[in-house]
């Protein structure tokens, strides 16, 4: 397996969290660029509406992929439906063409696609050997970079224009297009078609429990993606700049620690890092909310980055383990599922509840679920894997 195959692939991982993370820090100056109100909710909708494109249509694309036997040309295609789209918004703008509404649509439309190009990068990362936490770490390190550097860039983009991280996003989905197509395809050539895979999935509960960990943790990313926006430029009085440099205390940790917790959960096994690092991280959420200054509280989203990344990686590896190599794509297209259900749960409901009830009450409710998916999941996971250092599969 070369190198260069892990590499590409967890830069189109890294394009797509980066091109998502961009419009975060300044998302109330787009939508108003765009026809909308500068309020929280709208600012809501805008980031909703893709992550449920991300939840209709990311197991279409492993499915699809695994019974077609190829990954490359399906990422190729999402990529360049992305890039479409986010042109297709920024000439609505020049041309003064449709409304919010129309937006929204262009909006959901690039989701649909760009899911497409993050989930079957992160099937081919699966179908490679190497370890399944080495792998997934990869996938994870490009996740948290993507996020870590999307926000502060997208920050100083908006300090050039409201559209500039739109443009920034079409230019580099169209790269990625050109990094992948020449990609060998390493599609396992015993997939199951459609009906048997879901069949397989229907007898795999035990799938249940790294979906219920992806949902908990993509929720806090949306709710941080969304409130800790707000928040920030709320409570501190932080431009969109700075409120991207603010994220990414969170993001920074989390990705620089993704590869070498990987690495670790194939030593020591899933259970240790996911229950530590899920209750940590519920703790540190809260913290946030309860620091007087805007200091203390960059330091505790310094922590709960450390936290995250001992979470994710494990939590993706754990699929990996459970699901065989034909079931992969419609597994990993599952995992997607619940984790951009999270990721709009927190938009939606961390939104919802911020501009109805107050920061603090936000925070609270996705401290409250971290925290939860613990104690819920974690009866059955001891069942599931009763000695905590061992994993599904051994690193390939």
């Amino acid at each position: 397996m070369s190198r260069t195959e892990r590499a590409r692939l967890a830069a189109v991982v890294f394009v797509v969290l980066f091109t998502q993370l961009l419009v975060y820090p300044g998302v109330d100056r787009l939508v108003e660029t765009l026809g909308g109100a500068p309020t929280i909710d709208a600012g809501t909708a805008f980031l909703g509406v893709q992550l449920l494109a991300f939840v209709l249509f990311s197991a279409v694309w492993g499915a699809v992929s695994d019974r077609a036997g190829r990954r490359v040309p399906f990422i190729v295609l999402g990529a360049i439906g992305g890039t479409a789209s986010y042109l297709a918004l920024i000439a609505a703008v020049v041309l003064g063409v449709g409304d919010f509404r129309l937006a929204l649509v262009l909006r959901f439309v690039e989701g649909a696609f760009t899911i497409g190009a993050f989930s079957l990068a992160i099937t081919m990362l699966m179908d490679l050997d190497g370890g399944h936490g080495k792998n997934m770490g990869a996938a994870g390190i490009a996740i948290g970079l993507g996020a870590a550097l999307g926000a502060p860039i997208g920050g100083q983009l908006y300090e050039i224009s409201a559209l500039a991280p739109l443009v920034a996003s079409a230019s580099l989905l169209a790269l990625v297009a050109v990094l992948v197509a020449t990609l060998p395809d390493r599609t396992p050539t015993d997939t199951d078609d459609l009906r048997r895979i879901l069949d397989g999935l229907r007898h795999r509960p035990e799938l249940l429990l790294p979906f219920g960990f992806g949902f908990a943790d993509r929720f806090t990313g949306g709710f941080f993606g969304i409130v800790g926006t707000f928040y920030f430029r709320d409570s501190f009085g932080l431009s969109p700049g700075e409120t991207g440099l603010a994220l990414a205390c969170f993001f920074a940790p989390f990705a620089l620690l993704q590869y070498p917790f990987g690495s670790l959960s194939d030593r020591i096994g899933r259970v240790v890092p996911i229950v530590a690092g899920s209750v940590g991280y519920g703790l540190a959420i809260i913290g946030v909310a309860l620091a007087p200054t805007f200091l203390s509280a960059a330091v505790v989203l310094v922590i709960a980055g450390v936290l995250g990344a001992l979470i994710a990686p494990a939590t993706m590896a754990l699929v990996t383990d459970m699901a065989g190599p034909g079931e992969r794509g419609a597994a990993m297209g599952g995992f997607n599922i619940f984790g951009s259900l999270g990721f709009l749960g927190g938009i939606l409901v961390g939104g919802g509840i911020a501009s109805r009830f107050g920061f603090f009450e936000a925070f609270a409710v996705a401290a409250a679920l971290e925290i939860g998916i613990v104690l819920v999941a974690l009866p059955v996971l001891v069942r599931v894997v009763p000695d905590p250092t061992s994993t599904f599969g051994t690193p390939e």
